[in-house]
């Protein structure tokens, strides 16, 4: 073989023979994949990304469909209304007093009571409602009960003749007065003909009627 020609192979001809085969070989591979990419784009299906492109409802054509649709758009239950408060029932002259309506009080002559003296009280009972109302007073209804500690000394709800009712009538803002005198003798269930005496101390008077119940009193025996 000649020497220059082995040196051409090797030296800078043989460069320049291998520059050109991978040039050449670069541009078919391109060519390639410019095809590949001009098929895939013209003939495969196009995507879209779900978050950017919502499908669209189809327009119903179907009679049937269209009509169940329209129905059912029709037939939905609307959103409950709510219903007006109602008004409370306005109340009727000489109706039953309603508790909340009433107030109670008792009040004594004084504190203290000498020897042979009678405690004297007074109960007040006034409507505060808006019309006359009907309310029991008699010595049941409106007891007033004189204690000692723990020891019932007394009650006007003791022995009570007859019924024991007493219904009045109570206007707007008058006040239904009772005064009491006892008689510093011990009372009980069994009705003695003759109770004994209260002895001197302290003692305790309350009135009380339905849910009401007044202010203590306190007062004393000599």
């Amino acid at each position: 073989m000649d020497p220059e020609t082995m040196r051409g192979d090797s030296g800078i001809g043989g460069d320049v023979y291998w520059r050109r085969r991978m040039s050449l070989l670069i541009g078919v591979l391109v060519v390639v994949a410019v095809v590949a990419w001009a098929c895939s784009s013209s003939g495969g299906p196009e995507k879209r990304s779900d978050a950017q492109v919502s499908p669209s409802p189809a327009p119903v054509t179907d009679p049937l469909l269209a009509g169940l649709r329209t129905l059912a758009m029709g037939t939905a239950s609307p959103s409950p209304t709510p219903s007006p408060s109602k008004t409370p029932r306005a109340r009727r002259a000489g109706e039953p007093c309603d508790d909340k309506d009433l107030v109670l009080h008792l009040q004594g002559k004084q504190e203290i009571y000498a020897s042979g003296a009678r405690p004297h009280f007074i109960v007040t009972v006034v409507n505060t409602g808006p019309v006359m109302c009907k309310a029991d007073v008699g010595p049941r209804a409106l007891e007033i009960r004189i204690t000692s500690g723990e020891d019932r000394i007394w009650s006007t709800a003791d022995c009570v003749s007859g019924p024991g009712t007493e219904t009045r009538e109570l206007q707007r803002g008058v006040p239904y007065v009772r005064t009491l005198d006892w008689n510093r003798r011990r009372s009980s269930g069994s009705c003695r003909a003759d109770p004994p005496a209260a002895l001197p101390g302290t003692y305790v008077v309350v009135a009380r009627l339905g849910e009401h119940k007044s202010p203590k009193g306190v007062f004393h025996l000599r």
